[in-house]
């Protein structure tokens, strides 16, 4: 095609896209714009109804999970509302990404940050006080600062958004002490709407949110916390390392994923590791100096197929939809922070694994975080039952989603998608084991740990047991019956049943309870989930939609994706932010003939069209 047919064609697709957009075809200014400029042809859930409400001036708390569209709910209002969108913003890279994003789409976007130098600073805050931007985001502590609020002062402002909410939530996983002092935008700017929004807020942080950021009179709008495509599956640790590789290597050889660890030395060692046996890793956590930190953060942005190894240092500013698993080698401290950790998997819809290997030392460690703080009694107090409930999640024989629903007050059935609804672990009557072990326990003086136990039990005469003569005890040997795995399943249990504690004065010893007693004299009869050791990860259970794509389709997507990361290196931003996989995979199935056709796919709005819709065509003309 000429030039000039190229841009006849480009234009009458524009018109098209444009037509199907106008209010006079019955759709609202926020659908018309929906379509127009984001490329998606309906809202999803609680979207509209959450941008009318703050549109018309309403204020709003906003509970919705990872993935389900919170950034529209503020960037729709600003762009429909006069003056620019305020966005309050705990992370760098996270304004970064959405600025980049809004950029494409045509948005007037622009991110106020240490990042940013002075001379563009001045730039920007002269193009907000001059209403020639559309968002501007900020940082809590800049926004809080005389010189910002000095500025705000001379802007028209559209609305605040706060994302990141529960950060202001001191029972939260994620606490930002600079949150506290948002409640001025209340007070400063009251006639201007104001939307908090959050993925992860159980009841006592959501009340936290309202009364801290003065929305008592907010509508809140909850919204579904389930993620249907994300797959949880919790195994019992064995060889941790190895489990992590077999998933990685069988299930997302060559996918991006994230792997958490509780230290920095775990991160490094684990990095190093899966680095040896083939896995393209890179290790991010707050020791390493912040240049290595930032390239690595990059690399996972903007290249296919990296796996990040890290503490929870990293992941709040990640906004990569690509990311296929999340894996946590050893246990968080919340079921929020383990829902919103993994949360971080399949933002863009598609098919996403949540794993995690846990066992009795993760308990004996999280509980001696808690009890080694120099917190109060009460945050201590909250802290043990958020871990209680965790551990609930990680010792249900039922639904894993029906229970971590169920800590977001939320209803639901068996999701078939979860590692206990594929195959459903036996329970067992272990009341015998359970008086052995805690008759082991009482017998070796309350002092030792699960690993020695078991090494009594099982008749193991070693070099520590001999030591101590426990080889002379009645309970020497009586639990050959079961191998190691069954009885760290049995103590880890017990101690989550509280029917036996951690002594963290007495090096992580195990000692009875006052509920032992009516188990050690057989009053109590002891039900447990019986162990399984399995070789290979579970089976798939839902098959993924774009998986099996014809062959003429899968060399498309693979050029479209060649296009599109020549295309993100040659501007500098992540591949997502030209366009998502779940577009592409769309464009490569449908092999859409014309600008008109490929304008009615999901995500090709009117800028994105015009920018790249004759390279999308060509991509995919040459079959």
């Amino acid at each position: 095609m000429r030039n000039e047919e190229l841009t006849a064609v480009q234009k009458n697709a524009l018109s098209v896209l444009r037509q199907r957009s106008e209010i006079a075809n019955g759709a609202s200014p926020a659908l018309a714009l929906l379509r127009r400029t984001y490329g998606h042809a309906e809202f999803r859930g609680a979207q509209r109804d959450v941008i009318e409400h703050v549109s018309a001036g309403g204020d709003a708390l906003v509970l919705m999970p990872t993935g389900g569209g919170k950034s529209l709910c503020y960037q729709i209002p600003a762009l429909l509302r006069e003056g620019a969108g305020v966005v309050v913003s705990p992370l760098i890279a996270l304004m970064q990404d959405q600025v980049a994003a809004l950029t494409q789409l045509g948005v007037r976007a622009a991110a106020l940050n240490s990042a940013v130098d002075a001379e563009e600073a001045r730039r920007i805050e002269q193009a907000l006080a001059t209403g020639r931007l559309d968002l501007v985001y900020v940082a809590p502590e800049r926004l809080t600062t005389p010189r910002f609020l000095a500025l705000l002062e001379r802007t028209k402002i559209a609305l605040f958004a706060i994302d990141e909410a529960h950060c202001v939530s001191q029972w939260g996983h994620d606490f930002r002490p600079e949150y506290l002092q948002l409640s001025l935008l209340h007070e400063r700017y009251a006639d201007v709407p104001r939307i908090a929004l959050t993925a992860t807020a159980d009841p006592q942080t959501r009340a936290e949110i309202v009364a801290r950021l003065r929305l008592e009179a907010a509508r809140v709008f909850v919204s579904s916390f389930d993620r249907p495509n994300i797959r949880y599956t919790i195994v019992d640790k064995a060889d941790a390392r190895n489990q992590l590789l077999c998933f990685i290597r069988q299930e997302h050889a060559g996918h991006a994923g994230i792997v958490y660890c509780l230290t920095r030395r775990k991160v490094d060692e684990t990095c190093a590791w899966l680095i040896e046996h083939g896995v393209r890793a890179l290790p991010y956590h707050a020791g390493m100096d912040s240049a290595t930190r930032s390239a690595h953060q990059a690399r996972f942005q903007r290249d296919d197929g990296i796996v990040i190894v890290a503490t929870i240092a990293f992941g709040m500013g990640i906004d990569k939809p690509d990311v296929r698993f999340v894996a946590h080698l050893d246990l968080p401290k919340s079921i929020e922070g383990y829902y919103q950790e993994t949360g971080r998997a399949g933002r863009d819809g598609l098919p996403a694994d949540a794993w995690m290997s846990y066992g009795l030392a993760d308990v004996v460690q999280q509980r001696r975080l808690i009890e080694r703080s120099d917190a109060s009694d009460e945050y201590k107090r909250v802290s043990s039952a958020k871990l209680e409930a965790l551990l609930g999640l990680c010792e249900t024989a039922g639904c894993r989603r029906v229970r971590l629903l169920a800590y977001f007050g939320e209803a639901s059935a068996a999701c078939g998608n979860c590692d206990t609804c594929i195959d459903p672990p036996e329970t067992w009557d272990a009341t015998e084991a359970a008086r052995k072990a805690l008759s082991a326990i009482y017998r070796t003086g309350q002092r030792f740990g699960a690993v020695h136990l078991i090494d009594v039990l099982r008749g193991r005469k070693n070099e520590r047991v001999l030591q101590w003569a426990h080889d002379r005890l009645g309970v020497f040997g009586i639990g050959a019956d079961l191998d190691d795995a069954a009885w760290r399943s049995v103590f880890r249990q017990l101690v989550t049943l509280g029917l036996a504690r951690v002594d963290h004065d007495a090096h992580g010893g195990l000692k009875l309870t006052a509920c032992s007693r009516a188990v050690l004299k057989g009053e109590v009869p002891v039900q447990m989930r019986r162990v399984v050791t399995r070789p290979t990860p579970l089976p798939k259970a839902k098959a993924e939609s774009f998986a099996h794509l014809p062959p003429t389709a899968a060399q498309r997507l693979q050029r479209l994706k060649e296009w599109r990361l020549a295309e993100a290196r040659a501007q500098a931003v992540p591949a997502f932010v030209i366009l998502h996989d779940s577009t592409l995979m769309e464009i490569a199935r449908r092999r859409p003939p014309d600008l008109s056709a490929l304008a009615s796919i999901a995500g090709i709005g009117a800028r994105k069209l015009e920018r790249y819709g004759v390279a999308l065509l060509q991509a995919v003309a040459d079959d």
